[in-house]
């Protein structure tokens, strides 16, 4: 039995031990962390990505499918309506919200028991004994900068961001709304709670002695529900961090029998929210590949081919979406797009995006079952 080795229990590296596992491989994932756990935060799935999971037959019961929500500005005017039911004639799908927790338990749970081990860090790769080994270790990959140790570092995007995940006493609706150079999301789950992010402008490395009353200060004048949800969020669950990406391209996501997968090979900021699903598409693509051929060689080598255009190209239109949308600052240039967008038909601000959520993935192949005498 061929057998491969995860470095990384996020969503890319359960993800990937999921495809391994389902087409016959022997997988054993390393987590350094003592145990798996999820930011206290959520994340969207777009089509592409629901596709790619129900290919692994990864069904999602805590899925929060979103309705009709919309683009607003700082203080609640429409900018563009965003039409659930034509996206998802669209799409094929819907865009979905789950909560990270939720979603690396569901992926923990689709292997079988003692595949993952925690507490362990991988140092280097001379003693992993594997026929391949995937690299799902993050945006800091220490096996990319084992590999490739002269490329560039990972390049601050320009812009810092919280999160939470919150409770309100009413329903809110699906939205984004922006000002000059700043952008609150709001999402909400499948238990009633509602996942929101602020990103803004800002020098790296800022911090603030009391998080909510800089979000109090900062956001408190925008449109409801935003100043509640600010105010109904503990101080503990608030999280911040800068946003980085891997700004230079790596020349290949593969090296001998190592496959990088994920923010290891092509960590890209959220404003186009394709982060995760990126790397639930590497995943799939690697099973796929592996399954196909007796040839590793040949099948890591198709892997690269298929992911290295597709993903860093993601990147890029993910910078375009930060740069013409929550980045914008110059107040013209803010208000010459606010109207451009307002005179999109609802039907047109369904289809946008299409070509990265319109992505169909390929179906790995599951070995036949045993005969039985």
């Amino acid at each position: 039995m061929r057998k491969a080795i995860v470095v990384g229990g996020g969503i890319g590296g359960l993800t990937a031990a999921i495809g391994l596992h389902g087409i016959g491989w022997e997988v054993t994932v390393l987590e350094r962390a003592p145990e798996l756990t999820a930011a206290g935060a959520g994340i969207s799935l777009w089509p592409n990505a629901l596709r790619s999971l129900e290919t692994l037959d990864i069904h999602l019961g805590t899925l929060q499918e979103q309705s009709s929500g919309g683009l607003h500005d700082r203080d609640g005017r429409r900018i563009t309506r965003w039409d659930a039911e034509a996206f998802r004639r669209h799409h094929g799908r819907p865009l979905a919200a789950i909560h990270r927790a939720d979603l690396i338990g569901a992926l923990r749970d689709a292997l079988p028991a003692g595949l993952v081990r925690t507490g362990t860090e991988v140092t280097g790769l001379d003693d992993l004994d594997a026929d391949v080994i995937v690299a799902a270790d993050g945006i800091h990959s220490g096996v990319r900068k084992q590999l490739w140790p002269r490329h560039p570092e990972p390049v601050y995007s320009g812009s810092t961001a919280f999160r939470a995940v919150t409770a309100l006493p009413r329903a809110a609706e699906l939205s984004t709304s922006w000002d000059d150079g700043a952008e609150i999301g709001v999402i909400p789950l499948h238990d009633g709670r509602v996942y929101w992010w602020a990103s803004y402008v800002a020098e790296a490395g800022i911090r603030h002695e009391d998080p909510k009353s800089f979000l109090k200060e900062r956001f408190g004048g925008w449109h409801a529900p935003i100043p509640e949800l600010i105010d109904a969020t503990t101080p503990e669950t608030l999280l911040h961090h800068d946003l980085y990406l891997l700004g230079t391209p790596l020349p290949s996501y593969v090296k001998g029998r190592v496959a990088l997968l994920g923010d290891a090979a092509h960590a890209m900021p959220p404003f186009l929210g394709q982060g995760g699903c990126q790397a639930i598409e590497d995943a799939v693509v690697l099973a796929a590949a592996l399954s196909t051929t007796e040839d590793i060689d040949a099948a890591l080598k198709s892997y690269d081919e298929q992911r290295r255009p597709r993903s860093q190209a993601v990147v890029k239109a993910s910078v375009q979406a930060g740069k013409v949308g929550p980045q914008l600052r110059n107040p013209l240039a803010v208000a010459v797009r606010n109207g451009v967008f307002r005179l999109l038909p609802g039907a047109l601000t369904a289809r946008i995006g299409a070509g990265v959520s319109g992505w169909t993935p390929p179906v790995p192949r599951r070995p036949a079952p045993p005969r039985t005498p």
